[in-house]
């Protein structure tokens, strides 16, 4: 059975395995990528993490065909490159990541967008397998995503397209965005959004777990603030069920996991926002390769590549 190695370089760490022309993920490692707060650039380490990971696939008797990438950003695919990012990730911008690991390791590479490389791993074997008509969203820090539509990834030009989070969703008077616009929906619909607006009225609330731990116990005020925030996601997601008429959604990021205070609540929110018609047979669920689906997808990516 052919192997390849997947990366997904993430902007805390690097996280890297060894997976089979079946999805089966077999070693894996992390690293971390801030470690001395970016003074080593981000791409030295990976380099210097991949060629390690090479090392013990070989070690342990495999011999990888070739390397699939997912990495946080503007990933200009056709190029393998970083074309931009929307924060603050210093010496990331123009980082030639297809070619600096190809030169290194010896072996054809192919780099995607993290979010683009997470529904393909899905859609190759998590919780998307058998959908070819899919919507991505992973809520974090930020808000990324992806569409698969007709079973191909949605790319655009250069591999750009699927930054779901940067449409305006509040066009007038719209919080300031780090990709220097204003109104975006990661502003409003990422966790990071939540906790901006729970800590204004409770210090303690500065994280996610501690926000759905005080709703699970009946905090009034942690609940309407969840519900309102659902609602700026349903309204984003209902504008994209338009676009791209997805028979599923699929939910990504640590807040997934949340099935009853948010899977559920934003499946009916999503429902009531779309035209019956886009409304039949749609499912909203999540996500369920964690931690993997970035590299599994990267190799998904690759092989993709290869066939196209």
């Amino acid at each position: 059975m052919k192997t390849y190695l997947g990366i997904d370089i993430g902007g805390t760490a690097v996280k890297l395995g060894l997976v089979t022309e079946a999805g089966e993920v077999l070693l894996r490692s992390e690293t971390s990528v801030s470690f001395d707060g970016y003074r080593t650039p981000i791409l030295d380490t990976v380099r210097a993490a991949a060629a390690r990971m090479l090392a013990d696939c070989r070690a342990a008797g495999y011999q990888p065909a070739g390397a699939g990438v997912s990495a946080t950003g503007q990933i200009d695919s056709a190029q393998g490159v970083v074309a931009g990012t929307c924060g603050s990730l210093p010496g990331w911008p123009g980082a030639p990541i297809r070619a600096a690991l190809e030169a290194d390791l010896g072996l054809p590479a192919a780099v995607a967008n993290d979010a683009n490389c997470m529904i393909l791993g899905e859609a190759w074997v998590g919780a998307a397998k058998g959908c070819a008509d899919v919507l991505g969203v992973t809520i974090g820090t930020g808000l990324g995503g992806g569409v698969l539509t007709g079973g191909r990834l949605l790319e655009g030009a250069r591999g750009l397209g699927g930054e779901l989070g940067h449409m305006r969703t509040h066009a007038v008077d719209g919080v300031p965005c780090t990709c220097g616009a204003a109104g975006c929906w990661e502003r409003y619909a990422s966790t990071s959004a939540l906790v901006r607006r729970a800590v204004q009225t409770d210090p303690a609330l500065d994280n996610g777990r501690v926000l759905f731990a005080a709703a699970r116990q009946g905090d009034a005020a942690v609940r309407a603030l969840l519900s309102d925030w659902i609602v700026e996601i349903a309204e984003g997601l209902a504008g994209l069920v338009h676009l791209f008429n997805p028979q599923l959604i699929l939910i990504g990021g640590g807040v997934s996991s949340q099935q009853e205070l948010l899977i559920d609540p934003l499946a009916r929110e999503v429902r009531a926002r779309v035209m019956p018609a886009f409304a039949e047979g749609l499912e909203i669920r999540p996500a369920v390769l964690a931690n993997d689906a970035g590299l599994v997808g990267a190799v998904r990516y690759f092989l993709n590549r290869q066939v196209s």
